[in-house]
C-alpha cells in the first residue's frame, strides 16, 4: 500500500473533509521538535487517511555535539559513526579551562621569588565557619593557606593525636618507617655530599606506634645529651677553632658536605577504623564541613569507598629532619595538615602553575616526576623564575593546600602530623583532577581518585550552582556516554554478548588488572584461575592485546543505557534562588 509523507506545515489531504488545524497541532505536541511528519496511507478505495509520527530525527554529527544536546542525541550520533578502534577524545574542553593567568615570561625579581604566604588568625568559632574563609582558601590564586589558632577557636583536643595517647589507644597499629638522612631544610645532598641534587631516596620497614613511640622520646632524649655536652664543650672549643677547622677540612669544603645521621619517619599510619579512633574521629568533626573528612560538598565523599589518606584520616610521627618529599596529591585535590606539636614544621610550596617546570627538572635528575621521591633544589626553582613559599607550621596551625598545589615538608622538632583529602566542589579542582586523570594515563600511572565513577556520582546526588563547574561536569559526563556508546556498538557487532550486571552498595570502582586505568561500566572479565576462579576486569585496549577476537573475554554492563541517559538529562544547572526555596 503506497505511502508518503508531508511536513504539518502543509494540508494534508483527508476523506472526510479538511483537517482541523487545531487537531493537529494537538497531535503535534509532545514530539520532537526537529521533524514531525504526517503519513498519507491510501486506503483500499482510494481514499487518504493520515495519522502523525515520530520518524527518526537527523542525525547529528558526533564532532558536532555540545552539552546542550539531550542524551538521546549524544547516543544516536555516536550509533551513526564508525569508529575505528578505541574512542580517544577527552573528558576535557579546552574553552572551559578556569585556571588562573599567570605570566611566566616577565623575570621576577630575587627578592620576590619568597613571597609572603597567604595566613588567616582566627580569634573565634565563628572566623572559623565563615563563607569567607572557604572562599580565601579555594581561591585559585591561593596555592597555599596557613590557619593559624585554629584548634584554639575551635577547641579541638589535639591531645588525643599526641603520641601519649596514641599508645594508649592502639599500642600495636602498624606504622610505615621510613629511614632518612638528616640535611638542613633548604639542602639536598647526594650520598657522598659532593653535590646538591633532586632525587631523595629512603628505605622502607615497619614497626609499630609503642616502637616508634619508644624511638621518638629517645631521641628527644638523645638530643638533650647533646646539647648539654656541647654547652659544657663550648669554651674548649673556642680555644681549638683554628685545630678543629683543620681536621674537619678533608671531609667539608664548600665543595663538599658531610652526611647527617641517619632517622625514622613514622608515615601513612591509617586511623581509618571508626572502632579504634572512635575519639580522634569525632574530635575533628568540630572543624568547618569544607575541610573535614566526609561532607555533602566533598567529591571524596562520594567514591563510595575508603581510600586510605585521602577519604581518611593519616598520622604522621616524626623526629627533627623526617622529610615529606616533593608532590602533588593524588589527583590534584586539596589536603588539609595539621601540626599536632610539640614540633615545628617547615614547609615549602609552589603554585600549581609551574608544576610541568619542577617535571622537567626530576626528567633531568633521573628521578620519576609522579612515583619517585625527591627534594627540589632551590636554586634551580629561582633561577627559573618560580616563586616558592617557605613557612613555618606550629603546633594547632592547619595547612590548607590548594589544588595542585606542589609541596615538600620537613619536621623542625618532634611532632606528630594529622592529614588528609578533601575536593571542594569548584570548577578549578574539578579540571585540575581531570586533568591529572588523564595525565595518569597517559603516563600509566592508576589515578587513585576514580574520577569518571565520581563525576556520574555527582551528577546523581548534587545539586550544582556554579556555572563553570557544572559545564565541566556535563562534558565529562557526555563524553563517558559516547566512550560506552561506541565501544558497546563495536562490542555487539562482535558479536558479543553483554549481561547486564548491576551494582551493589559499597561496590568499589574497577581498574585495569594490566595498566590501572580506570573501568566504568562495560567491564571486560576473564577468569585467570580455573581453580580458584579468580575474575580479573581489564580495559578495551589490554583485553584486545590478550586476544583480537575477546576470546574468553565476558562483557559486563553496571548501567544500562538509559539509566545514564536518565541521569545525564537530570542534571542540571540550578539556580541558588531555586535551591534555597527548595530547602
Amino acid at each position: 500500500m503506497p505511502y508518503r509523507a508531508i511536513t504539518p506545515a502543509s494540508k494534508p489531504p483527508c476523506s472526510k473533509g479538511p483537517v482541523d488545524p487545531l487537531k493537529l497541532k494537538a497531535l503535534s505536541m509532545g514530539l520532537s521538535k526537529e521533524l514531525k511528519v504526517v503519513l498519507i496511507k491510501m486506503d483500499s478505495a482510494g481514499r487518504q487517511t493520515f495519522n502523525i509520527s515520530e520518524l527518526e530525527e537527523p542525525r547529528i554529527p558526533m564532532s558536532e555535539l555540545t552539552i546542550v544536546n539531550t542524551a538521546a542525541e549524544v547516543v544516536r550520533a555516536c550509533r551513526g559513526e564508525r569508529v575505528k578502534g578505541k574512542f580517544k577524545e577527552s573528558y576535557l574542553l579546552p574553552s572551559f579551562c578556569v585556571k588562573p593567568k599567570i605570566a611566566i615570561d616577565i623575570p621576577i625579581p630575587r627578592e620576590k621569588l619568597n613571597p609572603p604566604t597567604p595566613s588567616i588568625y582566627l580569634e573565634s568559632k565563628r572566623d572559623a565557619f565563615s563563607p569567607v574563609l572557604l572562599q580565601f582558601c579555594t581561591d585559585s590564586k591561593n596555592a597555599v593557606t596557613v590557619i593559624r589558632g585554629l584548634a584554639g577557636s575551635l577547641r579541638l583536643n589535639l591531645g588525643l593525636f599526641s603520641t601519649k595517647s596514641l599508645v594508649e589507644a592502639n599500642s600495636d597499629h602498624a606504622v610505615e618507617v621510613r629511614t632518612q638522612v638528616q640535611q638542613p631544610a633548604d639542602e639536598n645532598w647526594n650520598l657522598n655530599g659532593s653535590a646538591q641534587t633532586w632525587p631523595c631516596e629512603s628505605s622502607r620497614s615497619h614497626t609499630t606506634i609503642a616502637k616508634y613511640a619508644q624511638y621518638q622520646a629517645s631521641s628527644f632524649q638523645e638530643s638533650l645529651e647533646e646539647e648539654k655536652e656541647s654547652e659544657n664543650e663550648e669554651e674548649e672549643e673556642e680555644d681549638k677553632t683554628s685545630d678543629t677547622l683543620i681536621s674537619l677540612s678533608p671531609l667539608y669544603s664548600p665543595e663538599q658536605k658531610t652526611v647527617g645521621k641517619i632517622i625514622k619517619f613514622g608515615t601513612n599510619i591509617d586511623l581509618s577504623d571508626p572502632k579504634r579512633w572512635k575519639p580522634q574521629l569525632q574530635e575533628l568533626l568540630k572543624l568547618p564541613a569544607f575541610m573535614r573528612v566526609e561532607s555533602s560538598n566533598n567529591m571524596l565523599s562520594l567514591v563510595g569507598h575508603t581510600i586510605l589518606g585521602m577519604n581518611s584520616v593519616q598520622l604522621y610521627m616524626k623526629v627533627p629532619g623526617s622529610r615529606t618529599p616533593g608532590h602533588q596529591e593524588n589527583n590534584n585535590f586539596c589536603s588539609v595538615n595539621i601540626n599536632i606539636g610539640p614540633g615545628d614544621c617547615e614547609w615549602f610550596a609552589v603554585h600549581e602553575h609551574y608544576w610541568d617546570a619542577i617535571n622537567k627538572f626530576c626528567d633531568k635528575h633521573g628521578v620519576d616526576y609522579l612515583t619517585g621521591s625527591w627534594w627540589p633544589v632551590l636554586e634551580d626553582l629561582y633561577s627559573s623564575n618560580i616563586p616558592v613559599y617557605r613557612f613555618i607550621q606550629r603546633p594547632g596551625d592547619l595547612v590548607w593546600i590548594n589544588a595542585g598545589t606542589v609541596h615538600w615538608v620537613q619536621a623542625v622538632g618532634w611532632c606528630n602530623n594529622i592529614a588528609w583529602n578533601v575536593g571542594p566542589l569548584n570548577a578549578y579542582q574539578y579540571q585540575l583532577a581531570l586533568e591529572r586523570f588523564e595525565w595518569n594515563e597517559v603516563k600509566k600511572v592508576k589515578s587513585i581518585v576514580p574520577m569518571i565513577h565520581v563525576s556520574w556520582n555527582v551528577a546523581r546526588t548534587l545539586k550544582i550552582t556554579d556555572k563553570d563547574t557544572y559545564k565541566m561536569i556535563k562534558h565529562c559526563l557526555m563524553q563517558s556516554m559516547k566512550h560506552i556508546q561506541i565501544l558497546r556498538d563495536q562490542l555487539v557487532a562482535a558479536g558479543k554478548k553483554i549481561f547486564y550486571q548491576s551494582r551493589v552498595k559499597d561496590e568499589p570502582a574497577y581498574y585495569c588488572n594490566e595498566c590501572d586505568v580506570e573501568v566504568f561500566n562495560l567491564l571486560l572479565v576473564t577468569s585467570e584461575n580455573s581453580t580458584k576462579k579468580t575474575y580479573v576486569v581489564h580495559c578495551e585496549d589490554c583485553a584486545r592485546a590478550k586476544s583480537s577476537s575477546l576470546a574468553g573475554v565476558v562483557v559486563l554492563e553496571q548501567y544500562r543505557m538509559d539509566e545514564l541517559m536518565k541521569i545525564y538529562d537530570s542534571f542540571m544547572l540550578v539556580s541558588i534562588t531555586c535551591k534555597r526555596k527548595r530547602k
